[in-house]
Formats: structure tokens, sequence, C-alpha cells
């Protein structure tokens, strides 16, 4: 963070480890420098490096790299999504009996409102992973997994991932409907089954 403050001294900056600095000019980082620390932790390749850039609210370039997949994927408004020159494209599903579900954690805060139709709602899919979050978003831009479920997050959890999914031509929202990074949780997923998504989040 200090290469950004130094490279662009007006831009504001939001991380998870503290960095919380006013923008003076419209234009905001917004940095998780360990995506899954657990992961991280003990060992398990499945954390990442997530950023995103805002301006004037709206995320407009983001990059998520995750070394024990070496994978980066990388976006930016209007450009399409990418990992090398390859760009990205979210998949053409819209039965949940034929796709995967990646539901970052059974047992957090935010599942208990539709906890009751939960099981059923998850026993339709084809199948279901949860390899914790940023990779999961990962998978559903690169058309690998079709649905994505995080019932918390912070927005450095999800500024990038929002922007890599949309312009996979995916859709994101939060659990209320809204398109924002701000609601404390998300889900996003291609857009034949959005309306199911919509039925479980009610």
């Amino acid at each position: 963070m200090d290469g950004i403050t130094r490279e662009f001294p007006q831009d504001g900056i939001l991380g998870e480890e503290g960095a919380n600095r006013e923008s003076r000019n419209g234009r905001k980082w917004i940095i998780d420098p360990i995506d899954g620390t657990r992961d991280f932790v003990r060992g398990i390749p499945l954390w990442a490096v997530l950023i995103g850039l805002e301006q004037e609210g709206e995320i407009v370039a983001a990059a998520a790299h995750s070394p024990g997949q070496n994978l980066l994927l990388w976006a930016a408004r209007g450009s399409g999504a990418w990992t090398g020159s390859h760009r990205l494209q979210v998949a053409d599903k819209s039965d949940p009996l034929q796709a995967i579900l990646s539901f970052n954690g059974f047992n957090k805060a935010g599942v208990s409102h539709f906890a009751a139709r939960l099981l059923p709602w998850v026993s339709r899919f084809w199948a279901v992973r949860s390899l914790g979050g940023a990779v999961d978003a990962m998978l559903l831009a690169q058309g690998k997994a079709d649905v994505w479920i995080e019932p918390n997050a912070a927005p450095w959890d999800l500024a990038p991932l929002k922007l890599l999914i949309e312009e996979a031509g995916g859709r994101f929202g939060s659990f209320n409907g809204e398109n924002t990074i701000y609601g404390g949780n998300a889900y996003a997923c291609v857009p034949g089954l959005e309306a199911y998504v919509r039925e479980l989040l009610g």
C-alpha cells in the first residue's frame, strides 16, 4: 500500500489490514492482501490477493491473484475480464441440476434468515463446492462454476470480484438485490440462474 500512496497521493485506500485513507479525487483503492487467511495459515493454496479501484463509487479496475493456483484474473470496466490473453465468459447454465454452486460458509452470520429453506434449495444443484470466497468467485468468472453465495463479507472481499464477474457476463448483488459491495454479503451467478438464487434470498 506504500507504493500506492507514493504513486497516487490523492487516491483513497480501504483495506482489511486497517488502511482507511479518504480520497481527495474520487478514486479509492480497495485491497485485501490475503483473502482466505485461515487457508493461508493452514497452508491451503486457496487464498488470494484482491485489488479493486473505485472511481466515484463504481469499481472500474480489478485484479485477483491466487498464487497457489498460479492464477491471475484482471478486468477493466467496459473492456472485459481476462486471464493472460484469454477473455473470460461465464457459463451458459439455466438449470441448477446442471450447475455448480459455490457457497462460502454455511456456518456464517447471514445464513440464518434463509436456513429453513437452504437444504432443499442446495439439493437441486449438480455439485456444491466451498473453496473459500475469492477462489469460488474466480471459478464463476472463468465459467467453471455457476452460482456463488457469500453470506458475510466486507467491501475488500468483494470489490475486484464484482467487476471480474460482471465483465465476464455474470450478475452480482447483495442479498437485498442492490448492486453494491457495501451490503455485508453478496451473491453472483450466471444470468440464467439469477431467478433461482433470488428464490433462496427472498
